[in-house]
């Protein structure tokens, strides 16, 4: 496995339980600073729960996680989110009473209230349409204004690690392609590190460094995103009509 130096989050032997079923068993994998990594899988496979465990819900009950040089495997949710993890969860979970700009102030809560306007600038900038719809409530945005509205409000604290789980789940091909395009210039332009879990494989491995493949809680696969595109298993399971 990976000693470098540059390694910003390192997953060793991740096993997570729901009760007594074995949600991941034995995880490894690494996200270096600067690299969209993504991991892609069926449905139900342990994506979302390894997602979950990084950020403290539920908490590995074997294993390590190390983030940043910090041992974050026990630690509560709210004090790995301090550290600089933001996630985009699966299904958006934006808060849809609010208006748009409040669901960015709740994003920016953690954040010196002085940099509030520049950073609402840069994802206006990124999402023009969020800037459209600032006083709409969340909830009456489309599927695809909501996605950006989540991404939005994770990129508003400022965080070192964008976790993004689904991002393109239920959306328009047009809308995916906006989404692929907004993370990788946010890679690109500001070296956001991004650990991105889809099951939409063909433009996850296109976008991404490296690629992991899950299947039933454990990595099956592993390599740089042109690789994996090019394995027969995986073009086979995902990108030929296999997967759902």
């Amino acid at each position: 496995m990976s000693t470098r130096t540059d390694t910003l989050l390192s997953v060793r032997g991740v096993e997570t339980y729901y009760g007594k079923i074995v949600a991941l068993r034995g995880v490894d994998l690494d996200v270096h600073r600067g690299e969209i990594v993504t991991m892609i899988g069926a449905n139900g496979a342990g994506k979302s729960t390894l997602m979950m465990t990084i950020c403290g819900q539920p908490q590995a009950r074997n294993g390590q996680i190390i983030y940043d040089g910090q041992d974050i495997t026990l630690m509560p949710t709210h004090e790995i989110v301090s550290r600089g993890i933001a996630q985009s969860p699966e299904g958006r979970r934006i808060f849809p009473r609010m208006t748009v700009l409040e669901n960015l102030q709740m994003g920016a809560a953690l954040v010196d209230p002085s940099l509030f306007d520049e950073d609402l600038a840069k994802v206006f900038k990124l999402f023009p349409r969020l800037k459209e719809r600032i006083n709409q409530r969340g909830g009456t945005l489309s599927g695809g204004e909501q996605q950006m509205l989540a991404i939005a409000r994770a990129l508003m604290s400022r965080p070192k690690l964008l976790l993004l789980d689904e991002p393109s789940l239920g959306l328009a091909p047009l809308i995916v392609k906006q989404i692929f395009d907004a993370i990788r210039a946010l890679n690109e332009e500001e070296g956001l590190t991004v650990f991105l879990v889809e099951q939409n494989a063909f433009h996850a491995l296109k976008l991404a460094h490296r690629g992991y493949v899950m299947v039933n809680g454990n990595i099956t696969m592993s390599g740089t995103g042109a690789e994996l595109l090019k394995r027969e298993e995986v073009r086979a399971a995902y990108l030929e009509g296999g997967r759902h």
